[in-house]
């Protein structure tokens, strides 16, 4: 069966010449005699592997050294849960930017452990935009604030970071890893669940300045404490060992075609394609202010869900899968991370056009 272009938000694309790599080493690795599925995480075959993926890792990110990188499973949603874990542990208040539902989400769950306060949001605009930095109200002794650095759902993103001044600035940059240059100096700590842009989905890749190690409430499980994960190079139990092998082979083939500026050039020309067909149609829209558009996720509607269901099944039919919104917004949404080809963007261009001659 020939491939099809999937929109998924994550999990989602991996090119097939890291898939293809993958299946030729998944009986035998190299002269290992076994596979990647079978070694010890204790070995020094795989622990070849797991420095390999963490140096091109670093690499790709320009992690500065006062920083540490755990390998660490669970996904985003289990490091948001850390955050406050690790470091509500001061004057246990933490201001957090409600821009987006995993925003929400991460602020809704820091509650649980001190005082949260939101900074800003655009929760009563429906997300539409990031919200205002300059009007956001910080605490002046916060432990931390919060961000999420690009909104899955409702397609925007930061297009500037808060001034959060001595005060660490945290992100959550799941959809965003990797597609576009980000300073990591400017963060205390910084993650990403691996699905969209790094591999396969049960694992978090989270950056954390080494000052900030050791502030852990004393009840924070020891599998979330970045500082006891740090000491054992995230091994204190077995970690995903094939998530880490494949974040190895993505950043291989990320550092092979240019590294992330090359991708953040190639994302803005994808991106583009699909927005100045919206910006023209007369029957598709984006809700999205216009400055804050994601270059990772494109959300769009007709204002017409019988028409949204009907394009979504012509999508369907013509191999370009999982276009359908998030059941929070309806509509459509496609997810373009750094695996997806132009050639996708034109062919869903064609689609829509033929669609909106037939429904306009």
């Amino acid at each position: 069966m020939e491939r099809v272009y999937n929109f998924s938000a994550g999990p989602s694309m991996i090119d097939e010449s890291v898939l293809q790599k993958a299946a030729a080493e998944l009986v035998c690795y190299g002269d290992k005699g076994m596979s990647v599925l079978e070694m010890s995480h204790r070995s020094s075959m795989f622990m070849d592997i797991y420095n390999e993926a963490l140096a091109l890792f670093k690499e790709l990110m320009g992690v500065p050294e006062n920083y540490e990188v755990l390998f660490l499973q669970g996904g985003a949603t289990l490091e948001f849960s850390a955050v406050p874990l690790n470091l509500m542990t001061g004057s246990r208040v933490a201001d957090y930017i409600d821009s987006g539902n995993f925003a929400h989400l991460a602020a809704e769950e820091a509650k649980k452990y001190g005082t949260v306060n939101i900074a800003a949001s655009s929760r009563a605009e429906n997300y539409v935009r990031i919200p205002d930095l300059k009007t956001a109200k910080f605490t002046p002794n916060a432990d931390y604030v919060y961000i999420t650095t690009n909104n899955t759902i409702y397609g925007t993103r930061y297009i500037e970071l808060p001034n959060t001044g001595t005060v660490p600035l945290v992100g959550d940059a799941s959809s965003n890893i990797l597609s576009e240059p980000i300073d990591v100096s400017r963060f205390g700590v910084i993650f990403a669940g691996t699905q969209k842009n790094m591999g396969p989905a049960g694992m978090a890749v989270l950056m954390v300045r080494k000052d900030l190690l050791g502030k852990a409430d004393p009840l924070c499980p020891k599998v979330v404490d970045w500082t006891i994960q740090a000491k054992n190079e995230s091994m204190i139990n077995t970690p995903n060992t094939f998530a880490i092998y494949m974040v190895k082979l993505v950043c291989e083939w990320m550092k092979a075609r240019g590294g992330v500026p090359a991708f953040y050039e190639y994302n803005q020309a994808k991106a583009k394609i699909l927005y100045d067909y919206l910006d023209g149609s007369k029957l598709f829209h984006n809700p999205v202010v216009k400055e804050y558009r994601s270059l990772m996720n494109v959300t769009f509607v007709t204002g017409d869900e019988a028409k949204d269901e009907a394009f979504v099944k012509m999508c369907t039919k013509n191999g370009l899968l999982n276009i359908k919104g998030h059941r929070n917004v309806g509509g459509m949404r496609a997810s373009i991370y750094n695996a997806m080809p132009v050639e996708g963007l034109q062919k869903l261009v064609a689609v829509m056009a033929q669609f909106e001659k037939e429904n306009a």
